[in-house]
């Protein structure tokens, strides 16, 4: 029964690899830079964010994804970033790197447009004594074999680029970005030729499309954001709706709905430090899965770490000379 599910897991995990190769997060309103690199800086502070997601629990080959972000503002006439993360799903692996940079033009008292363009490194890697074919059989014990499943294992890694628009002002923002715009093919042969032992692994980069949209209505003591999140590769598309109330800036809770997939619930705590010139979050989300994926698992968890410094330029001190010493 167990190695029944591993291999329905792996290919259904195959299959949203296809679709949607982009991992995804349920508290994609605090991971902005991983999808747009115009957000860079908009925040006009050095932020980070620590992300972990342990998708369908208890699913044997279910994605786990942990991501890095930084980014700071007011240099360089915008903001840099920095993004790593990466997706394990069943036997394969994805890991990537990027540098982000934004140009900030400023729009009178409209708000600012972040022109962002990123680049770094993607990476594939397969470990194929993990790999189980529909017979039980595996290339760990002597069977299953496949030119494109690798004996043992393989890795490739290749360039990757992206470009975002990120508009942004006191209560509105609103994105548009592509990544993997150069869409690589990552490739990697090994092993005897003319035997089973030989591999051809060829795995492609999809070009991936992004538009998010939020907007904060401020009453009495609290913030309420709704947010929409679209996320499509061409040939597949994915939309997250989103709610968060904040209290005091302290407090938050929130509700998603990922289209066909899940149902979000989020909540998580934000400390002001420093007079209120530094903050640090934590947030947990738990998705209520509504595809048929919930009859043989437990549900997906998320954990949020983050923080923010803001900078505030010292005033500039202003001396007279009195014309009596002159």
């Amino acid at each position: 029964m167990k190695k029944t599910l591993t291999t329905i897991a792996l290919s259904i995990t195959g299959l949203v690899a296809l679709a949607q190769q982009d991992a995804q997060f349920s508290m994609n309103m605090f991971n902005r830079l991983a999808v747009n690199p115009g957000y860079a800086g908009t925040s006009e502070a050095l932020c980070g964010t620590l992300l972990y997601r342990q998708q369908w629990t208890n699913f044997p080959g279910a994605p786990k994804t942990g991501l890095l972000s930084l980014d700071y503002g007011r240099i360089l006439g915008g903001g840099i970033g920095l993004t790593v993360d990466q997706d394990q799903l069943g036997f394969e692996k994805t890991l990537k790197a990027k540098l982000a940079y934004s140009y900030h033009l400023p729009l009178g008292n409209m708000g600012i447009l972040g022109i962002g363009i990123d680049a770094g490194m993607i990476q594939k890697s397969i470990d194929g004594t993990k790999w189980l074919a529909p017979d039980g059989t595996s290339t760990a014990t002597g069977g299953g074999t496949d030119q494109a499943i690798p004996w043992g294992g393989a890795a490739a890694t290749t360039y990757d680029v992206g470009f975002g628009l990120y508009y942004t002002n006191k209560n509105l923002y609103v994105g548009l970005s592509s990544l993997h715009l150069p869409e690589q093919t990552l490739t990697k042969s090994g092993g005897a030729a003319n035997t089973p032992l030989f591999y051809d692994f060829d795995y492609k980069v999809a070009r991936h499309y992004y538009v998010m949209a939020g907007y904060t209505f401020s009453f009495s003591e609290f913030k309420l954001t709704p947010g929409v999140l679209a996320k499509s590769d061409a040939s597949s598309t994915q939309v997250d709706i989103n709610m968060l109330l904040k209290w005091k800036n302290m407090v938050f809770v929130g509700a998603s709905y990922r289209l066909t997939d899940a149902i979000p619930v989020m909540a998580g705590l934000e400390w002001p430090m420093k007079s209120g010139k530094s903050t640090v979050k934590f947030g947990y989300s738990y998705d209520l899965t509504l595809s048929a994926i919930k009859n043989h698992s437990s549900g997906t968890h998320e954990i949020m770490l983050g923080f923010c410094q803001k900078f505030t330029k010292p005033e500039k001190k202003q001396g007279h000379m009195n014309v009596r010493f002159l």
